[in-house]
């Protein structure tokens, strides 16, 4: 079993990723979702966990050798990146969703030097926007930022882009694809139920995948 299907059989176990596509999520942005993700989780799972941040620590050394510092996205890869950068050994900091109104009005917390070599640990990429603004705050601060590595990223259209027109490169330890396949041999979903899921990932504003359930 490769890595990828290692930590999505890991987070379907613990529903972390959870699939209903016959009882729809309702996002915020009010689109119609056949999964509910909650990387959280993970925190409270010890085994899913250790899998996890060893699967980032061995992602930072194969794809960024020359990374001397891992930030978190505030709040959800704070955790993660902690515990990597425990695992290699290196420096970690975080960057906040904004800065703060008090003190020393940090937005970048944790020692960084400029010109520094930074990997950004993500829990969840879906349409990009949250991590490309944490690497803009990074190299506006003067940081080198190498690339992002995510626990799980959707592949939506909207997201590969959006890191594209920025410059930056994202690793997930595993994705959309792969957690359904895993969904329906594992017997969380029924096999016929892949190809609306992956309709879905396609497209989250076409809704038209709700109608083709039997």
């Amino acid at each position: 079993m490769n890595t990828q299907e290692l930590i999505a059989k890991d987070l379907l176990s613990i529903s972390a990723v959870f699939f209903r596509p016959d009882e729809p999520f309702t996002w915020a942005s009010g689109i119609k979702s056949p999964v509910y993700t909650d990387n959280r989780l993970i925190l409270t799972a010890p085994e899913v966990r250790n899998d996890v941040e060893r699967a980032i620590a061995e992602t930072v050394t194969r794809e960024y050798p020359e990374a001397e510092v891992l930030m978190g996205t505030s709040t959800a890869g704070i955790a993660h990146a902690a515990i990597a950068a425990h695992i290699l050994r290196m420096p970690m900091g975080y960057v906040r969703s904004g800065a703060k109104d008090h003190g020393r009005k940090n937005q970048i917390e944790g020692k960084l030097e400029k010109g520094q070599k930074v990997v950004v640990i993500e829990d969840l990429i879906s349409t990009g926007g949250s991590v490309i603004e944490v690497v803009n705050v990074l190299r506006e601060a003067g940081a080198e930022v190498l690339g992002v590595v995510s626990i799980f990223t959707y592949g939506m259209k909207k997201g590969l882009d959006r890191l594209a027109e920025a410059n930056v490169k994202n690793v997930s330890l595993t994705n959309f694809d792969v957690i359904a396949k895993a969904a329906a041999e594992e017997g969380y979903i029924k096999p016929e139920d892949i190809e609306r899921l992956i309709a879905f990932r396609n497209d989250p504003s076409d809704e038209s995948w709700i109608k083709t359930q039997a």
